[in-house]
């Protein structure tokens, strides 16, 4: 007995300190090509009310509760929400400029983190590289999970997704 106790502290002491090491701060992000410029872009990211036909999060529980707040778009915008597959948490937009917006992300369920999520448009010939990316700190108990769960594969399908939802939406 006291022996699986000293094996199962050390494999927890062993985690910990391995998580303990891993980068401070994560980064995930997804890119693509659009056939259309920023200006057509950018109003569909400024407006979380316009998120409902892009956003892959919109569609995981219809029965979210969502709530708009502050301006109705751009710098100042609030969008809330609360569900049972979304989880819940908030988005204010923080900075919009011709090339980016910048969106300070907070989730509250099932487990409280502080993000930052940002959109940039680069004009690049006849088309604009649009990318959707998220970044934050990695607390321990976020670097203990990483040793498990991927960040990157955690959300980067859904981004993917976004992206394209984007790109199409933009190109009609």
């Amino acid at each position: 007995m006291l022996l699986t106790v000293i094996v199962i502290l050390a494999v927890i002491a062993l985690v910990v300190a391995i998580a303990a090491v891993r980068p401070a701060e994560f980064r995930v992000a997804r890119s693509t090509t659009v056939s259309a410029p920023p200006e057509r872009i950018l109003p569909l990211i400024g407006d979380f009310r316009r998120w409902t036909d892009w956003s892959p999060y919109e569609q995981l529980d219809p029965q979210m509760k969502k709530s708009y707040a502050g301006a109705s778009s751009g710098i100042g915008a609030v969008y809330e929400w609360d569900g049972k597959k979304a989880g819940s948490g908030r988005m204010e937009i923080l900075e919009v400029t011709p090339s980016k917006v910048t969106i300070k992300l907070d989730f509250t369920k099932p487990m409280t983190a502080h993000n930052t999520a940002e959109f940039t448009v680069e004009p690049q010939g006849g088309v604009t590289r649009l990318t959707w990316a998220m970044h934050g700190r990695n607390a321990l108990m976020a670097k203990v999970m990483s040793l498990f769960i991927s960040m990157d594969k955690l959300v980067g399908k859904d981004f993917e997704t976004g992206v394209a939802n984007l790109k199409a939406i933009a190109e009609r």
